[in-house]
């Protein structure tokens, strides 16, 4: 039977849009490095033609130089096709790149999607107004919780708020007139220490010279030393 129909063979997967670019690329290179070579070769030919006298010789010269010219030429065409290719297939690969990253994107997308569809159905705006709603009642019954614990317990609840009005008008007057008699308040001047002498009645330590009962003054004076003086008796004949 594979004799009559044969063997059938395996299709080679076909190359993608990378590899086609990285060949041609090669391609383009190749080419481009044969031209580096002719333009050597036409820089020796144009030193050659300078050198040489108008003639055979230099109309020999000039004819290998043409032959090397048409054949960059050449290269030069084969060059820019094959760039022109590459950059055909740049553009190509760039934009399958741009559609396989959008197709990334919108797989991304739709899982997301479904599963904040999920996370959607276990949160209700409803279930979060009714709890709105309990913490703001709680937050009243606290404020009512902390005003009945803050309550006084010696204010008694009948006082009459005018009377206290007056009191603390009177209680201002007082507090000016201290203060225009003595310049500070009452209540800011300092403790004045008792007088103890007052209390008990003592007289006065004299001051200055002590007099004599002779009617003479008697000045005590100090030695060397700061200390008073021991009086010398006087010697009668």
């Amino acid at each position: 039977m594979k004799r009559v129909f044969g063997v059938k063979k395996n299709k080679e997967p076909p190359p993608s849009v990378a590899d086609a670019s990285d060949r041609i690329t090669k391609r383009g290179d190749s080419v481009e490095e044969k031209i580096k070579k002719l333009d050597a070769e036409l820089t020796r030919y144009k030193e050659q033609i300078k050198k040489t006298r108008p003639g055979p010789a230099q109309e020999a010269v000039k004819a290998r130089a043409m032959r090397v010219l048409k054949q960059k030429r050449m290269y030069e065409g084969q060059r820019d096709m094959l760039y022109n290719q590459t950059f055909n297939l740049d553009q190509v690969q760039f934009a399958a790149e741009g559609i396989k990253d959008a197709q990334q994107t919108m797989t991304a997308l739709k899982s997301a999607n479904k599963e904040l569809k999920g996370m959607m159905k276990t949160v209700k705006i409803q279930d979060i107004d009714n709890l709105q709603d309990e913490m703001m009642d709680l937050m009243d019954v606290s404020n009512e919780i902390q005003e009945t614990l803050g309550r006084s317990y010696n204010v008694p609840d009948d006082i009459d708020e005018d009377e206290l009005m007056g009191e603390l008008d009177a209680l201002e007057l007082d507090m000016g007139n201290e203060t225009e008699a003595d310049g500070v308040p009452s209540y800011l001047q300092p403790d004045k220490e008792p007088d103890l002498d007052a209390e008990l009645n003592l007289p006065s330590a004299p001051t200055g010279q002590t007099a004599d009962p002779h009617g003479r003054f008697n000045a005590q004076t100090e030695d060397e030393l700061g200390l008073p003086a021991v009086p010398r008796a006087s010697l009668r004949g």
